[in-house]
């Protein structure tokens, strides 16, 4: 059953305006990825004092580094550098604002096709506007899905988080943890240009992989397996 709309965060407070006009070359949907930083960590080898969930970023499906050009600028988003060290941190070099600059020339030059996201300071604030109403710590904790030693059953975490935003989240997993269980390491929370929340799609090959060079190894995450317990790992 789908929440309604007070419930289900109506996040489509400023629409993509008419402006914003579809070609084969222009995405359709948003990816609001978040990494679960111990499982990151993990496979990259860096220390986290993270206890909540992190964002990887916000991925339009379509095109990749669309504008070579628009050089990344932080002293375009001084306002909420805070809060982007904060909620998008680069796990593996916390002073270095590298990752925002990739995220931006990767995923950030293509998603300003939308008049809502057509500069530096609307992309990032509004990632960080999605991520901040989607909550998905918190959300998981609702449910009594908390970084444990305990393993829980996948179809569990699906369906909390599933039921409570009312769209089908991608939830991907690190399956080489030598216990015949799988990490929890990244999810995916899916919006069409309107932000309004969709169901994502679970290929296990896709968007998820496209995060390159000095990122995460994205080919280690993988959808997660359905029978499979998961290991939720604790800082």
């Amino acid at each position: 059953m789908r929440l309604p709309c007070v419930l289900l965060l109506c996040l489509g407070a400023a629409t993509v305006s008419a402006a914003f006009v579809l070609s084969p070359t222009h995405w359709t949907k948003l990816i609001l990825t978040h990494h679960w930083p111990t499982t990151f960590c993990k496979m990259e080898h860096c220390h986290s004092n993270f206890n909540y969930w992190t964002l990887h970023g916000l991925w339009p499906d379509k095109g990749m580094a669309c504008n070579s050009s628009w050089a990344f600028n932080s002293s375009l988003i001084q306002d909420i550098i805070e809060d982007m060290k904060k909620s998008w941190p680069d796990l593996r070099h916390p002073n270095s604002t590298g990752f925002w600059k990739y995220e931006w020339q990767k995923h950030g030059t293509c998603a300003a096709v939308a008049p809502d996201l057509d500069s530096q300071h609307k992309y990032f604030s509004k990632a960080l506007e999605l991520y901040h109403k989607i909550d998905l710590s918190s959300v998981l904790k609702k449910f009594n899905i908390t970084p444990s030693e305990e393993f829980y059953k996948f179809p569990a975490i699906e369906s909390a988080i599933e039921n409570f935003y009312g769209a089908k989240p991608k939830i991907q997993c690190d399956h080489h943890t030598g216990n015949g269980a799988q990490s929890l390491g990244q999810i995916e929370i899916c919006f069409d240009s309107d932000f309004t929340l969709l169901d994502c799609e679970k290929e296990t090959v896709g968007v998820g992989l496209r995060v390159g060079k000095g990122r995460a190894r994205a080919s280690e995450f993988r959808v997660c397996d359905q029978d499979k317990p998961v290991y939720y790992p604790p800082l």
